[in-house]
């Protein structure tokens, strides 16, 4: 495959799915499939890279051997880094490039249409709206907003069993304004799998070890199964290697 895509991207619509599709992709490589990833960047291997596909498939693979390449190539080499440096800054360091390579590959096939300076612009809008790869690995976005709130809209403690229900009955029973400051300050929150925005109709669940959130369905966690569970570890932390 080798990160060549079959379909033609025309309009910015659909520039824009092909980014959000090899973006899910790339989240996917660096979150809940982490394991699998770190195992197929073998520092023993050749130079590697990874890429997103637009059927939101990753893949970690050789180069195109054709040059110039139909699309711009992603970092090459990153597994040669891996077992030099921290995971968790090695996976930040892939992020950024992963970054890097989607804004490339979508203003390179922007290019190939001729966009205009207002269909460019529309463009980087849209994408700018979503957070970045590296964002959403880091976990910054979720971590300056928890910052920013007040003291009198706090996030639940990390063992509150109200984490596991609908971020949206958060409020108490004699206190309807409570729901309007909490949705305020949970709207900016990231899921931790698939990078999306809080949205107060869907099951969201909080990681007691990380303290990442998460969609439900992201993690495939119901409200039922929530109720019965005492210390909720998400994909991540559950497979996390000790320390070498």
């Amino acid at each position: 495959m080798n990160g060549i895509s079959h379909h033609s991207p025309r309009t910015v619509e659909e520039i824009f799915k092909d980014f959000k599709a090899r973006r899910a992709a790339l989240i996917k490589a660096l979150t809940s499939d982490v394991d699998e990833f770190f195992k197929q960047c073998d520092p023993e291997k050749e130079n590697l890279c990874l890429y997103g596909h637009p059927d939101e498939q990753w893949e970690v693979t050789l180069p195109a051997e054709e040059v110039p390449s139909e699309l711009p190539e992603p970092a090459l080499g990153i597994n040669f880094a891996r077992d030099g440096m921290k995971e968790k800054d090695w996976l930040a360091l892939v992020a950024v490039h992963s970054d890097v390579w989607l804004l490339a590959v979508a203003f390179f096939i922007g290019a190939r249409f001729v966009f205009e300076k207002a269909d460019r612009k529309r463009l980087f809008n849209m994408i700018n709206e979503l957070p970045t790869v590296s964002e959403v690995v880091s976990g910054a976005t979720m971590k300056k907003s928890k910052g920013s709130s007040n003291s009198s809209s706090k996030k639940p403690k990390s063992k509150s069993k109200v984490k596991r229900s609908k971020v949206s009955q958060l409020k108490s029973e004699d206190n309807e304004d409570g729901l309007v400051e909490e949705d305020e300050e949970y709207e900016e929150t990231l899921c931790g799998a698939c990078g999306e925005k809080y949205s107060s109709d869907e099951f969201w669940i909080c990681c007691d070890i990380c303290e990442k959130w998460y969609h439900g369905k992201c993690v495939k966690i119901t409200p039922a199964k929530a109720e019965h569970v005492k210390q909720y570890k998400c994909p991540i932390c559950s497979n996390k290697r000790a320390p070498a």
